[in-house]
């Protein structure tokens, strides 16, 4: 099956400690590798892992990287240029615009 050119959206809800936030990084690696464009959003608890060093690198490598503002705010994080800090309109472009969208909880 032929996934390059393909768009995949992730959405990470889950502190970066749970197995599920490593779960989507791997699936994001994986689907870079495979030449698949990645959008990724942080949402709650997951927004405490925008400056987690694997997110950062796949962001080197391609993937784009959306965080919730309000989430940040509400943890007292700083919104930075580790990521590009929106609302749940990116979340919605993301899930109407891409091949496959994936929720981890």
């Amino acid at each position: 099956m032929v996934l390059r050119g393909k768009k995949l959206g992730l959405l990470l809800s889950t502190d970066p400690d749970h197995p599920n936030f490593a779960h989507g990084l791997r699936l994001a690696e994986t689907a870079l590798n495979r030449g698949v464009d990645v959008y990724l959003y942080c949402i709650d608890d997951a927004v405490r892992g925008v400056d987690h060093p694997l997110l950062q690198s796949l962001q080197t490598r391609g993937l784009k990287l959306f965080a919730c503002a309000y989430g940040a705010h509400r943890r007292d994080l700083p919104v930075n240029d580790h990521a590009l800090f929106a609302g749940l309109t990116v979340v919605n472009d993301l899930i109407t615009s891409t091949d496959r969208f994936l929720s981890f909880n």
